[in-house]
């Protein structure tokens, strides 16, 4: 309500809301009867319903959302026990994927962390053929490629010796994920390990 009450009170700016891990709530009660007004025909005041919660400051209040309040939805579709979105969520948003990049910026966040030009390659090209191959493998596919969380220095991070950072990176992170991934098939998962692992 306070995002739907900043957007109408300023109505030719933008307002975003953003709900991290969306699919792994009950739409019907994160959302509550919003969850009509968020089509994109119910965004109309004319469209304004009473909320069952109303504030009893308000009791005559009606409730629309306004058409400059985007909310958006994060999820990871890698989530095995959340593959079935919920129908009533999926009709009221637009799905964009959005792939795994380790481009200009992420280098130039690693560079200000310690981490060497040389390393940055090394480390793109080895994540970019790691994720070829986990694109490409029957049991998994696009959706379980490495994201750059996995391989980018935390802000407050200095990284004295970058072949070692990687090499403990995919050692205690990538490798065991790796693990997970071909549980039934141990030698197929060690093979990309240690393909990953910086020379």
């Amino acid at each position: 309500m306070q995002a739907i009450d900043a957007a109408a009170s300023e109505p030719d700016r933008p307002f975003v809301l953003v709900i991290e891990e969306i699919n792994r709530g009950n739409p019907a009660q994160i959302f509550g009867e919003m969850l009509t007004l968020l089509e994109n025909t119910k965004r109309r005041p004319s469209e304004a319903i009473e909320l069952a919660y109303r504030d009893p400051k308000k009791p005559d209040e009606r409730v629309h959302v306004p058409a400059n309040l985007y909310v958006i939805g994060t999820m990871n579709v890698a989530d095995r026990s959340l593959a079935i979105v919920d129908l009533a969520l999926r009709r009221r948003f637009v799905f964009i994927d959005l792939d795994p990049q380790l481009g200009q910026p992420w280098r130039e966040w690693c560079a200000k962390r310690g981490l060497s030009e040389e390393n940055c390659a090394e480390i793109e090209a080895r994540i970019g053929a790691l994720n070829a191959e986990i694109a490409a493998a029957a049991s998994l596919g696009p959706q379980f490629r490495v994201g750059h969380s996995y391989v980018t220095p935390d802000i407050d991070e200095t990284v004295r010796d970058g072949p070692a950072w990687f090499r403990a990176k995919v050692e205690t992170e990538i490798g065991p994920l790796l693990d997970e991934y071909w549980y039934d098939s141990p030698e197929t998962g060690r093979k990309p390990k240690r393909r990953s692992l910086p020379a």
